[in-house]
């Protein structure tokens, strides 16, 4: 007779096996309709799932995160369905829940359209208003593989076969469909009304570019209709405020076939990088970093010494000369090793702060590549901090305030902070470990940050505190981070002499505040669509003649606002100025600047703002101040 314990607290004994559908149906008929799912002890369950013990038992419903995933995993199952009906040919392969949504690979033999996927998604609806059961069938292997084999479905019949000896296999029905899954899956098909299939992409079978390419169908499903047509105009806005669309209306960069992953920065674009370059110089500075410069290509010995050749050799490019292999830069940690290694140091040089915009390069696999979001070569703003244990809290506090500050400039004021620890694959005892944590833990505690421990995800050198920031569209973007390594230097040789003369190794701490400088324009860029702050503006003002008349007074004022370290240009086409405006406008310049023959008797530009507002006449002068000082100001 199993006692069911809600998680209110409420006890229900009953005097049978019982499902968490029967639960539900004890509470109420309401409660009962909604139910997807349960949780019984802490693991998700199908609603059909018996239970014949004391438990502790929650009811899932599409309220819950858990619930909108069960819905996403039954539509990727009510696609397989659509496509079965339509082409009885079709071998389905996997089917998971992403972000989102969910996909499907399947082997066609044919290529499908834009057009198709609509048909796909209209019979999708037509099958889900049928209201069909679904019902989860336990079987053996066998069982399994003769059901999939009955039905042509080679790749699930290789997942059947690799399947581990006494793991649960289940197979879930709804009218005539077949699919396997571990589950759980809706109870009926009346809960997947809110869905859209998006696109279309090509996938290798297994992730393995040896196998076969599949057809990959990406489809997005949530709760309710609203829940949906608020997801698509958020993809909708996000398209618009898409950093590769925006860099070709205003001639930022450009990625071509040749350098895969690698941006060609033009004039504009490089103009946004090296304002960023030049303000974290400037606060690093006044922090006590030193900048150096290291090698891009090293002796792959040292990246062996270090540790990073065998957990990141399939990331590296690995070249030759003379016999000797050599590593293109993925980091620079390493590297700034050898020249805290160049004299012997003391303890009263430490903290040694050596900071580096580092040019590194991975081994992304192509079908990641996305514009700046993900490349194989970017620059870090990168810094290596070598200290003693007791400096740990300082530096790390110290980091703590400096990220703060930077990210609040750049108009940043959410910071969503993560302690990852100790991966399963790691250098270093477990003491080391336990200190390492411990320190970490102890610097948010004393700044008064709260954080969402991330077990298992620091470094395979150290833990790590992740930064991560909140865009407009309320897109988390992880971007800062700092690591504590006590075993890379060892590693690495390096040693500092303390106040008894003994030689000891030194703690590192890797950081970084805008990681990727690249990924972090990109955010920049879609954060802002296109209209980046007047001080990160590549170019701050258009001078916009009305006649020839005026060409010379343009010329005169350009060279006054330059002078005055404004980024301005001269736009003196034979043009009607209201389409100069436009264009300009379009094009995100933050002031547009007007000159006609009144303009230039009185010495004066009419100011117009990138958002439309009329500033009225200005003597130059006054524009000169209101420009720097917003720049000045970083609003």
């Amino acid at each position: 007779m199993p006692a069911i314990t809600l998680p209110d607290g409420t006890v229900k004994a009953f005097d049978h096996a019982v499902t968490g559908m029967q639960i539900a149906e004890s509470i109420g008929a309401g409660l009962a309709k909604a139910t997807l799912a349960a949780r019984i002890d802490g693991q998700l369950a199908d609603a059909s799932v018996a239970i014949d013990h004391d438990a502790e038992v929650a009811l899932i419903t599409s309220r819950d995160r858990e619930g909108v995933d069960i819905i996403r995993h039954s539509c990727a199952h009510l696609l397989g369905q659509a496509l079965k009906t339509m082409y009885p040919d079709v071998k389905m392969a996997i089917g998971p829940v992403i972000e989102d949504g969910f996909y499907y690979d399947i082997a066609l033999g044919k290529t499908l359209t834009p057009e198709d996927l609509e048909a796909i998604e209209k019979r999708m609806h037509e099958l889900a208003r049928h209201d069909h059961e679904v019902i989860r069938k336990v079987v053996t292997r066998q069982q399994a593989l003769e059901a999939f084999e009955a039905r042509n479905e080679p790749y699930k019949q290789e997942i059947v076969r690799q399947i581990p000896d006494g793991e649960t296999i289940a197979l879930y029905h709804h009218d005539d469909y077949v699919d396997m899954c571990k589950g759980p899956h809706v109870p009926n098909s009346r809960h997947l009304r809110a869905f859209k299939l998006m696109s279309l992409a090509g996938a290798y079978w297994r992730g393995d570019s040896d196998n076969e390419m599949l057809t990959r169908i990406y489809g997005t499903a949530w709760a309710n209709e609203k829940d949906l047509k608020a997801h698509l105009a958020f993809l909708e806005e996000a398209k618009k405020r898409d950093h590769r669309l925006i860099a070709r209306k205003q001639d930022l960069f450009h990625i071509q076939e040749e350098a895969p992953g690698m941006i060609f920065w033009h004039d504009r674009g490089w103009q946004i990088y090296l304002q960023i370059t030049d303000y974290i110089r400037g606060r690093l500075d006044r922090e006590g970093y030193k900048e150096v410069h290291t090698p891009s290509l090293i002796d792959l010995s040292l990246w062996e010494k270090s540790g990073h050749a065998e957990k990141f050799a399939d990331d590296m490019f690995i070249t030759g000369s003379e016999d000797r292999k050599f590593a293109v830069k993925p980091m620079n940690c390493p590297a700034h090793v050898q020249i805290y290694n160049r004299g012997l140091k003391s303890y009263r040089d430490l903290p040694l702060r050596l900071a580096e915009f580092g040019s590194c390069h991975r081994n992304e696999a192509s079908g990641t590549l996305h514009g700046l979001m993900r490349v194989r070569g970017f620059v870090q703003d990168d810094a290596h901090i070598f200290c003693t244990e007791a400096q740990i809290g300082d530096e790390v506090g110290k980091f703590i305030d400096l990220l703060y500050s930077v990210y609040a400039d750049f108009g940043f004021d959410e910071v969503l902070i993560k302690l990852s620890t100790r991966p399963e694959q790691r250098v270093g005892a477990d003491a080391i470990w336990d200190k390492s944590e411990a320190a970490l833990q102890r610097c948010l505690d004393d700044k008064g940050l709260g954080f969402e421990l991330q077990p298992g995800e620091g470094a395979f050198y150290g833990p790590k505190i992740e930064f991560s920031l909140r865009d407009c569209l309320n897109r988390v973007w992880q971007l800062g981070t700092m690591q504590l390594d006590f075993s890379m230097p060892e590693r690495l040789g390096a040693e500092y002499v303390d106040e008894n003369g003994d030689r000891q190794v030194p703690v590192m701490l890797h950081r970084a505040i805008l990681g990727s400088l690249e990924r972090f324009i990109g955010i920049l860029i879609e954060h802002h669509a296109g209209s980046m702050p007047v001080w990160l503006s590549p170019v701050q003002a258009v001078l916009l003649n009305i006649t020839d008349a005026q060409a010379d007074y343009v010329a005169d004022v350009q060279k006054t606002l330059r002078d005055a370290g404004l980024r301005v240009e001269a736009d003196l086409r034979n043009e009607k100025v209201g389409y100069k405006i436009r264009e300009h406008t379009m094009a995100r310049v933050p002031y547009l600047l007007v000159a006609g023959d009144r303009e230039m008797e009185a010495r004066t530009v009419a100011v117009r703002t990138r958002e439309g507002e009329d500033l009225g006449a200005m003597p130059v002068a006054d524009f000169i101040e209101r420009a720097v000082s917003q720049v000045r100001q970083r609003n």
